[in-house]
């Protein structure tokens, strides 16, 4: 007997009782899920099977991070034979997958020379990104600089200083913000800041972290932290001449610029890493989810060697940062398995010709009333905005309640998509290939009319 068949009727009630007794879901209301819990005992490829045994294309990659998609043996075999060589070493010392990883790492990197520090996963990531930001220019020179300039409604993490970033909405407030945590408008390509030219609005979004820089005093401000594309804030594709100046920001105030890559890193955007589409070197990037394809947890911060070398000395230039589990064997080992399927299976590659066929599918849905934008083009991610008037980009009321109801009526049609609601984001495992991406298109297609019908009436 299979997985599948094995859970009954009441084995599943059992398990939704339990669930809505004990279990704290991230992010999400009790009173949405209680006896309604959507569970999952199986996944292949960019498929999925809930516990009725239902089958449903993941339109999301889990959480923005199957990339080699479901069931792969390799990365399973991998993680299996670590944890039995060595599931982790003494303190003070590494397992081969660990310096493996590392010089993977360097090798598809913009720095080839670049040093990895790894954490758990993405929060952990961005708090290094930022903490070896700071303690960098305290080393050459800036000790007064304590400041981190991020945009607007950008989300960097979950812990109480990636909170301070942005100001997602998507995150609770942690009472006082991190000092020195300031902000700046974020770019949107449908409802830009500023007028004119596309390219000019960027640019003028860009000038303000130059604005803030100067208003501060340059030998006060660490460092600047963006996404590459911001996922919270919409799926907005900024054109090259953004991160162009932004880099020419940093080094003109000799500011720190991290690259927050946990959604975008490891293929999702074309390229290995997102600002490599705009001949862009961060100096510190944030990366974690695809680096795994999330089979476990793993994060890490690149350093370029610029950064990474200002540590080299004596003990007052030790980087005096530790996570317990930053780096473990047996998620690094999971790393370079997956990294191996990545590059064998051209994913990368896969991920730039699929996104590309993504976007031009996507157009028909501009049919639909109800669809005042779609943004994609650049790898596997895209975005399908809903508005209540086309002309005037007026959003729906928050009664309409599209977040709650447009992920069921996806769901009925065979494609998880719960990013979805005035915003359909869209990002399926970079090996998805078109008749897949036909089967999604589709199920927008159909549940974009639904949709419309029911506002309608």
């Amino acid at each position: 007997m299979s997985t599948i068949e094995a859970y009954s009727g009441e084995r599943i009630e059992e398990l939704q009782q339990i669930a809505g007794d004990h279990l704290f879901m991230h992010a999400s209301q009790l009173n949405d899920w209680r006896g309604n819990l959507k569970v999952f005992v199986k996944g292949e490829g960019c498929w999925v099977t809930d516990i009725s045994g239902n089958r449903l294309l993941d339109g999301m990659a889990g959480l923005w991070y199957k990339a080699a998609g479901y069931g792969r043996r390799e990365i399973a075999d991998a993680v299996y034979e670590q944890m039995q060589a060595i599931s982790s070493p003494p303190a003070g010392s590494a397992a081969v997958p660990q310096i493996q990883l590392a010089g993977k790492v360097a090798e598809l990197y913009s720095d080839n020379r670049a040093r990895t520090f790894f954490t758990s996963g993405g929060s952990e990531a961005v708090e290094t990104a930022v903490k070896m930001a700071k303690k960098y220019q305290q080393l050459n020179g800036k000790p007064r600089a304590f400041k981190v300039i991020s945009r607007r409604y950008s989300y960097h993490g979950a812990t109480a200083m990636a909170v301070s970033l942005g100001r997602s909405p998507a995150a609770d407030p942690m009472g006082p913000e991190m000092p020195g945590a300031l902000h700046v408008t974020n770019w949107d390509s449908y409802r830009p800041a500023y007028e004119g030219d596309p390219v000019d609005a960027a640019v003028k979004c860009a000038n303000e972290f130059e604005t803030v820089i100067l208003h501060q005093g340059p030998e006060t401000v660490a460092a600047i932290i963006a996404e590459p594309v911001s996922a919270a804030a919409g799926i907005h594709f900024p054109p090259a001449e953004y991160w162009q100046r932004l880099r020419e920001i940093a080094d003109l105030y000799d500011v720190v610029l991290i690259a927050d890559e946990v959604i975008t890193g490891f293929g999702r955007l074309g390229t290995w890493f997102g600002p490599m589409n705009w001949d862009v070197q961060p100096d510190v990037t944030a990366v974690a989810k695809a680096i795994t394809s999330g089979y476990v947890p793993l994060g890490a911060a690149i350093a370029t060697k610029k950064v990474a070398d200002a540590f080299t000395g004596s003990d007052a230039e030790t980087f005096r940062h530790l996570i317990t589990f930053g780096g473990h064997p047996v998620s690094t080992a999971a790393a370079l398995a997956n990294l191996e399927i990545m590059e064998s299976e051209d994913l990368v590659g896969n991920s730039r010709r699929m996104g590309d066929y993504l976007y031009s599918q996507l157009q028909r849905l501009r049919e639909h009333e109800i669809v005042g934008d779609v943004r994609g083009g650049l790898g596997l991610l895209a975005a399908v905005e809903l508005v209540k008037d086309r002309d005037s980009k007026e959003r729906f009321p928050a009664a309409a309640g599209l977040a709650k109801r447009l992920p069921k009526i996806l769901y009925e049609r065979n494609l998880v998509s719960f990013r979805a609601g005035d915003v359909i984001s869209i990002c399926p495992p970079l090996i998805i290939d078109r008749d897949e991406i036909d089967f999604l298109v589709d199920a927008l297609d159909g549940a974009l009319e639904q949709m419309s019908k029911e506002l309608s009436a």
